[in-house]
């Protein structure tokens, strides 16, 4: 199974620029998407069913904002909308599909960037994130949590960690956190297969950042400590320019 989790930073402006066609070539069996800043009536899921997928989508209550979804291959056995959690679920942020013992979930985590009182919004959605996948973890015990952090977790993640070491996504008590997050029983699996450094999956629009790639991993596919062993591969894929992150792969 290979599975891809990408932020389309609008799914109609990504489809625009080329979406479905790279979708055809990578032909992955499930793709989660984030900020979709699109309503369920305005996603082609005919088109996406022609490219043989089945399209589940929780979308924000705000139009234009935020949003996730779910594309597979397969039919799900069971699709979960929200966390039921209302701050969170009018946001759009949570979707988990089902297959047999295995659960996929494709998230989109706040930003902080705007100011003092998302920041704040973002660390109290980190906390209740936790509290809710410790207990699904009890029911679902193989998830792999697939999304836009928004936390890049070590130095090697992003192009200056002095600079940034202030900047919402880089902040001790952020990195704290997903470093707390991945040893309660995840495997961050891209570095479970790569090393290297000036690996990133998002880059500013500003300052001709991507062309000089001063760029932040903070896409990941986070997997239970269970799944190990069925763990192939995983990449970055920057080549995929359909929005200001790209996409990430991991095979299983």
């Amino acid at each position: 199974m290979v599975l891809i989790t990408y932020n389309v930073n609008g799914i109609r402006a990504a489809i625009s620029k080329g979406f479905f066609e790279w979708l055809q070539e990578v032909n992955p069996d499930v793709v989660c998407i984030q900020e979709t800043k699109a309503q369920q009536d305005q996603i082609p899921i005919l088109e996406l069913k022609q490219l043989g997928y089945y399209t589940y989508v929780f979308s924000a209550q705000k139009k234009g904002y935020s949003g996730v979804a779910i594309l597979t291959k397969t039919q799900p056995d069971h699709v979960e909308y929200g966390m039921n959690m209302s701050v969170y679920d009018r946001e759009g942020r949570f979707i988990r599909a089902d297959f047999g013992n295995l659960s996929i979930v494709s998230v989109y985590h706040p930003s902080g960037s705007s100011g003092d009182e998302r920041q704040a919004f973002k660390m109290q959605w980190l906390d209740d994130f936790q509290h809710y996948i410790s207990e699904l973890q009890k029911e679902r015990p193989h998830l792999i949590l697939s999304g836009d952090y928004n936390i890049c977790h070590k130095p090697i993640d992003i192009h200056d960690p002095i600079r940034n070491a202030t900047s919402s996504g880089f902040l001790p008590e952020e990195r704290a956190w997903i470093d707390d997050f991945i040893k309660s029983g995840f495997i961050d699996t891209f570095r479970y297969f790569n090393v290297e450094s000036h690996q990133y999956t998002w880059w500013s629009y500003r300052a001709n950042a991507r062309d000089k790639n001063l760029g932040w991993r903070i896409d990941y596919h986070l997997a239970s400590l269970s799944l190990e062993k069925q763990l192939k591969r995983s990449v970055i894929l920057p080549s995929a320019k359909h929005s200001d992150h790209c996409p990430v792969l991991l095979e299983i």
